[in-house]
């Protein structure tokens, strides 16, 4: 074991808000307060209130699980730009506090309380103006100090102060799972989250457990990750030694003109700037601690940031942080919003320091074909604006609109609704290969009527003609009825899927009781 100890870390504070997520949607009104409540995707719950943990809840578990043991659960989608935008006027009366101020994720930032414990008198007197400032904002607000990025993490969630030659006893009954707190990127939560349940299969339960094994062997055996979760169970930060730093930060940045008032526009504007500043790192073999997002006014205001990243991030999950931060400012409850529209916005990456080698995909590297389609993609956007390039992600669903979701060019693209989780009464294969923005109307007839369904979701009669565009094609075939109930609890009628086979070719057609349209055709 090497023959470092948290004496030599500096002293560090974390401001946490218990169930932010939560605590962000009650504020903006998304979810009632005095009921259990949960945030979900597509894959599960992700944030449970306390009142429905009492009730049993944990995050995990399906929807259906969840609403089965409590039939009043409240559930909502998980929205970080909310969440940051909520979190922004706590952030700013926590800066009346602490000069020094950086976001790890919305509802957790970490502070420096070095110089604010000498100008307000210890610790104790930092951590009291620090829930003080909380309370003011309309949160209440846990603070913890230590030694140790970990160490304060975990210090925060009890409302401690831990002496620095405390640490070791401290951590040591932690259960290793704890190490996940200290991830501020998916990626990064995901390699803990591998390397914790290799460990667990090891029988190393605890963090004293991790930290009493040889740095050198982790290292070995474990690689980067397992170097940098074997220094936080210790109490240290993971931070490389000032020799291994580049000196300089990176910056890079964009003039809007005209001036931006608006989120839309502004984070348009952003994605270049990260684009830009992701291509610096890259062609240096960088990746930095923070992230910095500054941005000036009209009226020469200035707004500035700081984000803490693990490792190397993509232009996405850079453009995400920006524009989650750009809405805390303009769209935001802050009392401190931009006094006039922004003029310019600068990314800068501070702390940098060797990221290892570049790969190239696993196919290689893009054709000059996909980099001519992205610039043509971008050069349509800056045209017609975010929301006029659209990129198609698969998801979870029955019907066939409800299987894809549409993300505006360059966003992250990730699915509301996990598609290999069961859905019960989903249309069989083949699905339409073009489907329809809104259905076009057609009528199903046999013998001259019209064909209805019945109330237990069948056919009054098979159909024979297929009236379109005000003439009968005879139908060939036909397959069906596929009836999907999607709100039955709440008293709705099914629809009625049925593919038809005609002249003018082969549909996919739905409706029920008050007519029909063509959803999509097939090839």
């Amino acid at each position: 074991m090497s023959g470092e100890s948290p004496e030599s870390v500096p002293r560090t504070g974390v401001l946490w808000v218990p169930d932010w997520p939560i605590v962000a949607a009650i504020a903006e009104g998304e979810l009632p307060a005095h009921l259990p409540a949960a945030l979900c995707d597509g894959r599960g719950l992700t944030v449970v209130s306390a009142p429905a943990r009492r009730l049993g809840l944990r995050p995990g578990m399906t929807r259906r699980t969840a609403q089965s043991l409590v039939p009043e659960l409240v559930l909502g989608p998980a929205n970080p730009t909310q969440e940051v935008r909520a979190f922004e006027p706590v952030l700013q009366a926590a800066g009346e506090v602490v000069a020094d101020i950086v976001l790890l994720r919305p509802g957790l930032a970490m502070v420096g309380v070095g110089g604010a414990a000498r100008y307000h008198g210890g610790e104790e007197e930092v951590a009291a103006a620090l829930v003080g400032a909380g309370a003011g904002a309309g949160v209440e607000a846990q603070v913890g100090v230590a030694a140790g990025f970990l160490t304060a993490i975990l210090a925060a969630r009890r409302s401690l102060i831990v002496p620095t030659p405390e640490t070791a006893e401290f951590l040591f009954p932690h259960p290793v799972q704890e190490l996940l707190h200290a991830a501020t990127t998916t990626a990064a939560r995901k390699e803990y989250s591998d390397l914790v349940s290799v460990w667990q299969r090891l029988g190393l339960a605890r963090l004293g457990d991790v930290a009493q094994l040889e740095a050198a062997d982790v290292a070995a055996r474990f690689g980067r990750v397992g170097r940098y979760a074997h220094r936080l169970a210790r109490g240290l930060n993971i931070q490389l030694s000032a020799g291994a730093r580049s000196d300089a930060d990176l910056a890079a940045g964009v003039d809007l003109d005209p001036p931006a008032q608006r989120l839309d526009i502004a984070a348009f504007a952003a994605r270049d700037a990260a684009r830009q500043l992701h291509r610096l790192l890259v062609g240096r073999g960088l990746a930095c601690e923070n992230l910095r997002v500054f941005a000036r006014a009209e009226n020469g205001a200035e707004l500035s940031r700081s984000w803490r990243l693990d490792g190397l991030l993509s232009v996405e999950e850079l453009t995400d942080r920006v524009r989650w931060q750009l809405g805390g400012w303009l769209e935001g409850r802050s009392g401190k919003p931009p006094s006039a529209p922004l003029v310019r916005i600068d990314l800068i990456a501070e702390g940098n320091y060797p990221a290892g080698a570049a790969q190239s995909g696993l196919w290689g590297k893009s054709s000059r074909n996909e980099e001519h389609a992205t610039r043509a993609a971008n050069r349509v956007q800056s045209l017609l604006g975010a929301e006029g390039v659209l990129t198609a992600v698969p998801q979870g669903g029955r019907t066939p609109r409800e299987r894809i979701r549409y993300v505006a060019w360059g966003d992250e693209q990730v699915a509301e609704r996990d598609p290999a989780a069961p859905w019960p009464g989903q249309l069989p294969t083949p699905l339409p290969t073009t489907v329809f923005p809104e259905p076009i109307r057609v009528e199903l007839l046999a013998e001259g009527a019209p064909v209805r369904m019945t109330p237990r979701g069948g056919l009054t009669r098979g159909p024979e003609e297929l009236n379109y565009d005000r003439r009968l094609y005879p139908v060939d075939g036909w397959a069906g009825p596929w009836p999907v109930y999607d709100r039955w609890w709440e008293g709705e009628a099914p629809q009625v899927y049925l593919q038809v086979v005609s002249p003018a070719g082969a549909w996919l057609v739905a409706g029920g009781q008050e007519g029909w349209g063509i959803e999509g055709v097939y090839d």
